[in-house]
């Protein structure tokens, strides 16, 4: 039996797809799981010093590896949206689909490794040239931690953005949107929502202390006007009592 394996080096942004026929040299492949690192020289002499990462792989049929599915046969879950391999056709809908562990076999026909660590020696299509990206990341962060850069650097000068000539013949450069890009406008706006939120809650304790001396008062209004009607009560009982006692 004879096995595609798709190396992948992410720093260059090269693949190469080698072909191995030797059965021995796939014996070391096999019974290996998922994100698991191997050394190179199981590939080749010319691999000799690289580490490599296990992604994935596809069986003679199609069937992807998934990790997380501790077996090196086929199986079939029920799936829903989220689950990798499946795509839902209408809403909350599960359907049980066929779908490979994550521990390689010989029934696996396309095995894909990552280079982890680079070796000594040069491969060609591999390690010799590099792909400019032609997309990057968006995230400010991100950008920084890309290009290393400190808090101090401007990140717009670090988007990769490409130049090309549209329909009308014009210039376009086209660079992404960075998002959670601090800049004055974005603090301007949280200081105006801070002096906002503050001065909604001085206004909060201004109506509430307004409130409770007109409750305070109404309740003194309440109590004059009781107090009242109970001395003009007593000052009529006591003149019919007097008008009584004289007659």
């Amino acid at each position: 039996s004879f096995q595609q394996i798709n190396i992948a080096v992410p720093s260059t942004g090269l693949q190469k797809v080698i072909e191995i026929d030797d059965e021995k040299r796939l014996q070391n492949l096999y019974e290996r799981r998922m994100a698991q690192e191997i050394d190179g020289s199981v590939l080749g002499e010319e691999f000799a010093g690289y580490i490599l990462r296990i992604t994935g792989g596809n069986d003679k049929q199609g069937f992807p590896m998934r990790q997380g599915i501790l077996c090196n046969h086929r199986v079939r879950l029920l799936m829903q949206k989220g689950h990798k391999g499946y795509r839902q056709r209408r809403a909350g809908e599960r359907k049980r689909k066929s779908i490979r562990g994550c521990i390689v076999s010989q029934d696996i026909a396309v095995l894909n490794l990552a280079v982890v660590k680079m070796g000594d020696n040069t491969i060609a299509g591999l390690t010799d040239d590099s792909v400019p990206r032609r997309l990057g990341p968006k995230r400010a962060n991100k950008i920084r931690k890309l290009f290393n850069l400190d808090k101090e650097d401007d990140v717009r000068k670090y988007v990769i953005s490409r130049t090309f000539t549209n329909k009308k013949g014009k210039t376009v450069r086209k660079a992404p949107r960075i998002q959670r890009l601090v800049t004055p406008l974005v603090l301007q706006r949280k200081r105006a929502r801070k002096a906002a939120k503050l001065a909604s809650v001085l206004r909060n304790k201004e109506d509430k202390a307004a409130y409770t001396k007109l409750v305070a008062q109404r309740l003194a209004e309440q109590k004059e006007a009781r107090r009242s009607l109970i001395s003009k009560r007593r000052s009529t009982r006591k003149s019919a009592k007097i008008a009584a006692e004289s007659s």
